[in-house]
């Protein structure tokens, strides 16, 4: 593994004497293992000149032009979108020779990429991983793993890799991919209103009045008086929720806290202490709402307006 120590050796044997096949093929060695490839080739057909039964510079050659061959035909089939042919020659190019470590790592990032362009998450990942394996100083591969991380919301994990890059690459880029992550990573630990609602993230106004309509009338605790006492529980939580999360997207200000993962508290809105009732009746009490009135000890009827 000693290659830029080899590489100055063979330099100062060829200065010597140029000829010599050995220090040629070993040379060559040098430049392939550094995926410098064209270049290896190059040493490789020398040595040939100079020893044309040279069986070690005659494999390395042939191996040589065939790694070359198979990436250069994945990068093309990539660039024109034909991602199952470029992940077919990718994976082709890997079989080659495992014992080259740097353009192996490379490929598995090259083939990351595809499985990713296929929204093969999980596998793009698995990929980007065996290329750090090889290579633990491989930027590129632990962006595009970081990248998947955060596309399948394993925020955690990305910010690991973005501190990573960034420890490596002190750059102004590198810095604001890993304070976005950190921000998600943030706001993946509280409640998701969004999902809560059922709801996306650029629902409208009238989308989440809608929704929270629907998600208040399901879940009211008073829709469910006659179930047991573990589900009134449960429904009195969701109801709960369901409350908070219209408050916080309905109201401007507070939705854009919430979605650039900002503290709420410092609105001065204590969720401990939120009473979801509030929001129901004032919610259902305008014209064509709702009204629940008892109709017994502990129990109740909605009655459209």
């Amino acid at each position: 593994g000693r290659i830029p120590f080899i590489a100055v050796c063979c330099s100062d044997i060829l200065r010597m004497d140029s000829t010599n096949a050995d220090a040629l093929y070993v040379r060559g060695l040098c430049l392939y293992y550094e995926d410098c490839i064209e270049k290896a080739v190059q040493f490789f057909v020398q040595a040939l000149r100079m020893a044309p039964d040279h069986e070690k510079a005659c494999l390395a050659c042939r191996n040589a032009k065939a790694l070359k061959a198979k990436k250069e035909d994945g990068n093309k089939a990539f660039k024109k979108g034909n991602y199952k042919l470029a992940y077919e020659l990718y994976t082709e190019a890997l079989g080659i020779d495992p014992n080259n470590i740097k353009t192996n790592a490379k490929l598995y990032c090259n083939r990351g990429t595809v499985n990713s362009k296929l929204r093969k998450l999980e596998e793009a990942i698995d990929d980007c991983t065996n290329a750090v394996k090889l290579d633990d100083t491989y930027v590129k591969a632990y962006l595009r793993r970081a990248q998947c991380y955060m596309d399948t919301e394993q925020y955690e994990d990305a910010v690991r890799d973005y501190e990573k890059v960034y420890q490596t690459e002190k750059t102004k880029e590198h810095k604001q991919l890993l304070k976005n992550a950190q921000v998600e990573l943030k706001k993946s630990k509280r409640k998701d209103y969004y999902k809560i609602l059922g709801v996306n993230k650029n629902a409208s106004e009238d989308e989440i009045k809608k929704a929270y309509r629907k998600r208040a009338l399901m879940h009211h605790p008073d829709r469910h008086s006659g179930a047991s006492a573990e589900v009134q529980k449960e429904e009195e939580k969701k109801f709960k929720e369901v409350g908070e999360a219209f408050t916080i997207l309905s109201d401007p200000k507070k939705k854009a806290r919430y979605d650039s993962g900002q503290d709420l508290e410092e609105d001065g809105l204590n969720m401990g202490e939120f009473d979801p009732n509030n929001i129901f009746k004032a919610f259902f009490s305008g014209p064509g709402g709702f009204s629940f009135e008892a109709s017994g000890p502990g129990n109740f009827f909605f009655q459209f307006g």
